[in-house]
């Protein structure tokens, strides 16, 4: 039998917005790639096969939906610069860590892709590599050296009181 919805979204919300603000940033246009992401989930539920890798195919669907947005930004005018309300903190892993996100945001797109594909939504390199292009090999070089990159540019409060993490 096959788990509750709700079960889903709970065990697997926090992965797919990680994949989401890797890819877009933290702010709006993640939280609506997470909502998206679920909406096309809930609607393709019925029809899954049975012991489906529920969070291998939801971060996939949450790249699909990133690329959405990233086209549709593409498409319309520059946002203003009202700030909203409150962002979201779920799959967060430092919920004052904006400094984390920017510094995922100044990677080359290929580390940056890889980094939230793999480290962030737990895919195995073979199907990032499906995801973003190239070998799984390549792939593994590109999240080995945006990680790298993280720790050499990335600190936390602890790291700036006793060196880099």
């Amino acid at each position: 039998m096959r788990e509750p919805f709700e079960r889903v979204v709970d065990d697997h919300g926090a992965t797919v917005l990680r994949v989401c603000r890797a890819v877009l940033g933290p702010g709006p246009d993640a939280d609506d790639a997470w909502s998206e992401t679920f909406l096309a989930a809930l609607t393709a539920w019925p029809g899954l096969e049975e012991g489906t890798n529920m969070e291998a195919w939801l971060v996939r669907v949450a790249h699909r939906k990133a690329i959405d947005v990233v086209r549709a930004r593409a498409r319309r005018a520059a946002p203003t610069a009202t700030v909203p309300d409150r962002v979201s903190v779920l799959g967060t892993p430092d919920p004052d860590g904006d400094e984390l996100w920017a510094e995922v945001g100044r990677l080359p797109q290929r580390q940056r892709l890889a980094v939230a594909y793999h480290w962030f939504g737990g895919l195995s390199h073979a199907e990032t590599a499906e995801l973003i292009g190239g070998t799984p090999e390549a792939v593994r070089r590109a999240a080995s050296d945006g990680i790298r990159s993280l720790r050499r540019t990335y600190r936390t409060g602890d790291a700036q009181e006793g060196g880099a993490r």
